[in-house]
Order: C-alpha cells, then sequence, then structure tokens
C-alpha cells in the first residue's frame, strides 16, 4: 500500500468514524445517561466489533451475499427491528439517579454484535475493503481493518465525551426527556438509507 492510498484511508476511516451515525448516536446518549465510565465497554465493542467484522467480510463472507440474495432481505429485517429496539430503550432511558437500579448500558459483546446490524458499519466496511484492499489480499484487509481499529476509537470516545458533557445540561428529568427522544428520532432517521434500498 502506497503513502497516498494509506493517507487516503485513514482519512475515510478518521471522517466515516467520527461523523454521526447509529453507533456515534447511542455513545452520546450512554455518555449523558450512563457516564464516560460505564460507557466504556460500549466503546471497546463498537471498535473491535468493527475490526472484526472487517476482517470476516474482507476474508471472504461478503461473499455469501452474491451467492445467495436474500440474505440481504434478512439482514435489512433484523437491522430495522434491533435499531428500533434500541430506539425505544434510548427513549425511555432512566434518569441518571435512577440508572444505577434501573438501566445499564450496552455491553461490549452486544456493542460488538450491533455491528452487523448496523447500516453505515456495513456501509464503511464494504466500501474500505472494495476501495483500499488489493483484491485477493488477507493482509491488505488487515492493514484496512488496523486503521480503522486505530482511527475509529479515538473518534467514537469522542461522542461519549460530548454525552458525558451534556450530563449537567440534563439533570432536569424534563430536558432529559427530550434529549432521549431526541436520540431515539435521530437513530431512527438514521435507517433512511436503508430503507430506500
Amino acid at each position: 500500500m502506497t503513502y497516498q492510498i494509506l493517507t487516503a484511508l485513514v482519512a475515510f476511516a478518521f471522517v466515516s468514524s467520527i461523523t454521526p451515525g447509529p453507533n456515534n448516536l447511542m455513545l452520546m446518549a450512554s455518555g449523558a445517561n450512563f457516564g464516560l465510565r460505564r460507557t466504556v465497554p460500549h466503546m471497546f465493542g463498537v471498535a473491535l466489533g468493527f475490526v472484526v467484522m472487517t476482517i470476516l467480510l474482507g476474508a471472504g463472507l461478503a461473499r455469501l451475499f452474491d451467492l445467495w440474495p436474500p440474505l440481504h432481505l434478512v439482514l435489512k429485517g433484523l437491522s430495522l427491528v434491533y435499531m428500533a429496539w434500541l430506539a425505544w430503550k434510548i427513549a425511555h432511558a432512566a434518569p441518571p439517579e435512577a440508572v444505577a437500579a434501573e438501566g445499564r448500558p450496552l455491553t461490549f459483546l452486544q456493542a460488538a454484535g450491533f455491528q452487523w446490524v448496523n447500516p453505515k458499519a456495513w456501509a464503511m466496511a464494504m466500501t474500505a475493503i472494495a476501495a483500499y484492499a488489493p483484491p485477493d489480499s488477507l493482509l491488505g484487509v488487515l492493514l484496512v481493518a488496523g486503521v480503522f481499529g486505530v482511527v475509529n476509537l479515538p473518534s467514537i470516545t469522542t461522542w461519549a465525551v460530548l454525552g458525558r458533557g451534556l450530563r449537567r445540561v440534563l439533570s432536569d428529568p424534563a430536558r432529559l426527556r427530550v434529549f432521549n427522544w431526541g436520540m431515539a428520532a435521530m437513530l431512527l432517521a438514521s435507517l433512511w438509507p436503508l430503507l430506500q434500498h
């Protein structure tokens, strides 16, 4: 991989990781509702789950969609149902003082598993593999996944920190409720591209 291609890959990884999407919206909501420390497993689940997904897709799992096209419809259905459920959980999150008793952030495994039903994660992984990994090169796929692993974690941490910073503003239950419903609505709105195809 040339220096120019590596630089382009790092830029793509940064832009696609830092821009709003289901992971970042959920991390911001988690930071606001649970604080940064309790959101750390969620952050690592997103980062490492995406790396694993990218490696598996690049190693050949993506070819299953060519061999069995109905798999696209199955994945779309699972994505819609799971993200709607997550939006409902965000909308109904307990106030911070009640969180210890009533709620909990996504675990590492839940966040890692979420990558498989996250349309933005699929688009990022497939685009990165197609654009930056040489065909049939496992080393190229590993490099793409590694770059995302290095760039993604600091990018998504920004969203959790932003959510944590909003905690003081959201100490009023009415404002927190508006914030959570807004985050849930934006999460559902992020499904729009999935519904278009």
